[in-house]
């Protein structure tokens, strides 16, 4: 199906399945325990030998020798790879970091070797006999002092998010020289990590020249292409199944050193083998958020109108890398005549900086909406009037291109009332309960929305029951009960009548999980394959596709009617189909937009922030289940959270890794940190965006938080801090007096 002119009235507009809170359908597989993820695939192939990674204990250099002779005589063992057993393996199209082979080392935890026995703890033992001989190289670790030199480079997150090396409109210099009301500061966010529950792991089996990885990955094709692309096989050989995955948010876009490693110990040993990356590998081996330095200067009149917008950011990677994209919602957020937005990358010997949950917009908008409560302050105005004020309804760059749907002084507006914005007190540090400083502050919330092929095959039996099946992951979104309600919409069916099969490349490839597109696009794709099942069985049935009417698991036209099953008789039918996108995407902009809102209390003696309540406006088009949208809003909240009060993988600059590699030293909310959290959806539809009218809001529920409680912490002490996380140590020598 080809989706090149706005939507109109379709199936999915009934409403009748779609857009209902309906609980997740692998929700009781959840939590009892039945729920198969990849380290858990004890079913998938018989003999599973246990496979424990090696990692690099130099971040740069080269491996002299490696003596496995004890390893190999260790009880268990059935056989030992090493990095030196081969040259470097061809590297996936979206890999930065080599994963193995050679002896050169790019990055500390970089696999170098995999020891595989008949149980884990004997696994894990010979990996810790591998003897290796190092020559270490000096290298570069310092984001700071590198960016003194780092040179503009452009970027793409391949998750929506991208943005030209530099990019000029009209003239930034001159406009800001003669702005009355100026602001030029510098702001830092920190590296960090996805941290998900669910741990890189993969288990391998070889058939012949075919292997078959059951893995914990978002995106199936990405994954299959690159697997076969680093092994030197053919895709076709490869088989990648990932009906579960425990958290990603990013981290598992890409093929990772599981993966590969589980095949190559696979091959070795002659029998399947099961991997899982250990805490400190998942941190310093797969990837995470880079840190980044941001400039950013605003100029504006004394009305409060933007005249002069600079956005410049500087990270770092490995060579080849790309930069964090943090300047892209600059480019687009407020209107303002004279723009200048950048990026610098940093050649850094750190572990691969790649994407995290809404990547580039997520630590941009942490700067980004620091400067203007600044700018707020310093024109004397109230931060939700200055950004209502410095609204566009086009792309301020292209102002031909108007945005799709663009709400956002909506939900700054609705927001405002909703939270009580009219009860704080502009003037920072005033308000007290007992111990605490409590303060307000909130945040635009700016995400792209990205249209992407996807692909579906739907099957009807004669029990009048439909199975979807995609490779599209669930990686806890709610994939499965989305495209479920999808189908139950589109054929017509209760949503009991529908089974979805997900996470298998031999399914058709579909959109994936990742960047905030996954639901509006994979369920478009599933639209688009129900529809030609519709005309199908209308045909079969000797109705007029046009006019026949799919409800109740019967399709009616005029007085005739006939059950759905019918149509299927003994062997069933099939339909297969993509959704595709024309230049609607060029001729509009497509954006999603939040108002985020926080309160904090500060304690007055210690400097402890405590949030107290949250709350999100989300305009992202049609929402397909409010319950699992919520759910998915409410994670990135916390997420935000994270980044502002306590995330932080902090760098050993001398050795070149991440020190607190582990979920005891790399801190992350929990519970008792999060407080009530009320999440609110406008009523939108976007007919620009696809079939669904739907766009995305995973990602969007994170973006601008950081912000909100940084801006709150102000607020609340009058203490501004621009560098990430906002830990006590940071206000305790600049607490108001507590006499």
């Amino acid at each position: 199906m080809k989706f090149d002119t706005p939507a109109t009235r379709n199936p999915i507009d009934q409403m009748r399945v779609v857009g209902k809170p309906i609980d997740r359908i692998d929700g009781p597989r959840k939590t009892t325990g039945t729920a198969p993820y990849a380290y858990e695939r004890h079913d998938a192939a018989p003999n599973q030998a246990y496979g424990h990674v090696l990692g690099a204990g130099i971040a740069k250099g080269r491996i002299v020798s490696m003596d496995t002779a004890a390893a190999k005589a260790a009880p268990g063992v059935v056989a030992i790879v090493t990095t030196l057993d081969m040259p470097p393996l061809a590297k996936g199209q979206t890999n930065v970091a080599l994963l193995f082979g050679g002896a050169e080392v790019h990055h500390y935890h970089q696999a170098i070797a995999v020891a595989v026995a008949e149980t884990f703890e004997q696994a894990r033992d010979a990996a810790a006999m591998i003897r290796v001989s190092y020559a270490p190289e000096p290298g570069r670790f310092d984001l700071a002092a590198a960016a003194k030199d780092a040179p503009l480079s452009s970027g793409d997150s391949e998750e929506g998010s991208g943005a030209p090396a530099e990019d000029r409109v009209g003239d930034f210099e001159a406009a800001f020289a003669a702005a009355p009301v100026r602001l030029d500061a510098t702001y830092t966010t920190p590296d960090e990590s996805h941290a998900a529950m669910e741990p890189h792991a993969s288990i391998a089996a070889w058939e012949g020249e075919k292997v078959t990885i059951w893995t914990s990955n978002q995106m199936i094709a990405w994954g299959k292409r690159d697997l076969a692309k680093t092994l030197g096989i053919p895709a076709a050989n490869v088989r990648l199944d990932s009906p579960f995955v425990g958290g990603g948010f990013g981290g598992k876009l890409f093929l990772r050193a599981d993966a590969v490693m589980a095949a190559l110990a696979a091959r070795a040993a002659g029998r399947p083998v099961k991997v899982a990356l250990t805490r400190p590998q998942v941190a310093n081996n797969t990837t995470h958020r880079p840190a980044t330095i941001q400039r950013i200067r605003v100029g504006a009149g004394r009305d409060g109108r933007i005249t002069a917008i600079a956005h410049e950011s500087t990270s770092g990677n490995l060579k080849d890398g790309k930069p964090e994209t943090a300047v892209q919602q600059t480019k687009l957020l407020y209107a303002g005549a004279n723009r200048l937005t950048s990026l610098r990358l940093a050649e850094l010997d750190l572990p691969e900086g790649n994407a995290m949950r809404a990547p580039g917009e997520a630590p941009g908008l942490m700067a980004l909406e620091i400067a203007m409560d600044e700018m707020a302050e310093k024109l004397g105005l109230d931060p939700v009037e200055f950004r209502v004020l410095n609204d566009t309804q086009v792309d301020p760059e292209h102002p031909e291109r108007p945005f799709s749907q663009r709400q956002l002084v909506q939900c700054l507006r609705q927001g405002a009332e909703r939270f009580g914005w009219n009860r704080r007190n502009a003037r920072p540090g005033e308000r007290r309960e007992g111990n605490w400083l409590v303060g307000m502050g909130m945040a635009a919330g700016f995400r792209n929305n990205m249209l992407t092929k996807s692909a579906a095959r739907v099957r009807l039996d004669r029990e009048g029951v439909v199975t979807v099946e995609t490779d599209m992951t669930d990686i806890g979104t709610g994939s499965y009960t989305i495209i479920a309600q999808t189908a139950a919409e589109t054929m017509g069916l209760p949503i009991e009548k529908v089974v979805v099969r997900l996470g298998d490349s031999d399914f058709p490839a579909s959109a994936g999980s990742g960047g905030q597109w996954g639901a509006n696009n994979s369920t478009a794709g599933v639209f688009a394959a129900c529809m030609k099942l519709r005309e199908a069985v209308a045909q079969k049935l000797g109705f007029n596709s046009a006019d026949a009417v799919f409800a109740e698991g019967e399709v009616r036209a005029g007085n005739r009617r006939a059950p759905l099953g019918q149509a299927a008789g003994e062997g069933g039918l099939v339909a297969e189909d993509l959704i595709e996108y024309g230049d609607l995407a060029k001729r509009y902009q497509q954006s999603t937009f939040a108002g985020h809102f926080v309160e904090v209390g500060v304690d007055a003696f210690t400097g402890e922030t405590r949030v107290r309540r949250m709350l999100a406006v989300c305009a992202a088009g049609r929402i397909l289940n409010p319950k699992s949208a919520r759910s998915q809003v409410i994670g990135a909240m916390t997420m935000g959270v994270g980044a502002a009060l306590t995330e932080e993988l902090s760098v050993d600059k001398r050795l070149g890794f991440f020190v607190n590699h582990d979920l005891a030293s790399y801190e992350v909310p929990v519970h008792a940190d999060i407080p009530h959290q009320e999440v609110v959806f406008l009523d939108e539809a976007d007919p620009i965006s696809s079939p669904m009218k739907a766009k995305g809001v995973g990602e969007l529920g994170l973006c601008g938080v950081g912000a909100a409680v940084a801006n709150a912490i102000h607020n609340a002490t009058g203490i501004r801090v621009r560098d990430y996380p906002i830990t006590l140590d940071k206000l305790l020598d600049r607490l108001p007096p507590v006499a």
